[in-house]
């Protein structure tokens, strides 16, 4: 007797539909800009008709939004994991906050938001949702990662204040790549601030010895890839 495959309900389709569409929506803004971006082709790419893209999203603000929220949410829970996994392994919280900075603004996720960002510089309200959506998702990470940091026996302002200080660098470097791609330097100066950073908290007596050096690297100029040199994947279904 044939197995009965069980169909798919109108709201499990309906939810498939705005997936592809907002990944579809990202992928046109990624290799397109903001200013490029046309909704028409979204359809194309996602493989549905128009009908069902203005059904979801009726403007194009509506799913320039809609992208950047969608990735900015996966990026969230890539990095929850990844602290997870730092305070399970006692790996080298500065070390893997770097890493995980890196990802994200040496990656495709923060410079298309940044696109946006500039390219709609008039408009108010399209600027404002973003940043919105930037301190929604980017904070939580921020909190995820200094709480690493207050793990590995470090006092929760000092804690706090290297989070900053970490995560503005790699910033800072990642926004760089716009006049200038130099890997290596960004390599070696990652790991200047790396050892700065335990050297101090060792004299201050926050720490017994830092941890091991491991080899801290960045990925830059290659906007299909994140900073870990992985290809973006969608998350399997389950």
């Amino acid at each position: 007797m044939a197995k009965k495959i069980k169909r798919r309900t109108q709201a499990e389709r309906s939810e498939e539909t705005r997936a592809k569409l907002l990944d579809a929506a990202f992928e046109v803004m990624r290799r397109r800009g903001y200013v490029g971006f046309r909704t028409a082709e979204v359809a194309k790419v996602a493989g549905v008709s128009r009908g069902a893209q203005l059904h979801h999203f009726p403007t194009k603000e509506s799913l320039v939004v809609a992208a950047v929220e969608h990735v900015f949410a996966r990026a969230l829970a890539e990095a929850r994991l990844r602290a997870d996994r730092a305070a399970s392994h006692h790996t080298d919280a500065i070390e893997a906050i770097a890493a995980d900075s890196s990802d994200f603004f040496f990656g495709d996720y923060f410079f298309v938001a940044l696109d946006v960002m500039m390219a709609a510089a008039k408009d108010n309200r399209i600027r404002e949702k973003i940043a919105a959506i930037s301190r929604s998702n980017r904070v939580p990470v921020e909190n995820a990662w200094q709480e690493v940091l207050v793990d590995a026996g470090l006092p929760p302002g000092f804690a706090e204040d290297a989070l900053w200080l970490t995560v503005s660098i790699v910033r800072g470097l990642a926004i760089r790549t716009l006049w200038q791609k130099d890997k290596p330097r960004f390599d070696r100066l990652l790991r200047l601030w790396r050892d700065i950073f335990w050297t101090y908290a060792k004299t201050e007596g926050l720490i017994a010895a830092p941890p091991k050096k491991l080899r801290l690297q960045v990925v830059v100029g290659n906007p299909a890839r994140g900073a870990l040199g992985a290809e973006r994947r969608k998350p399997s279904k389950a």
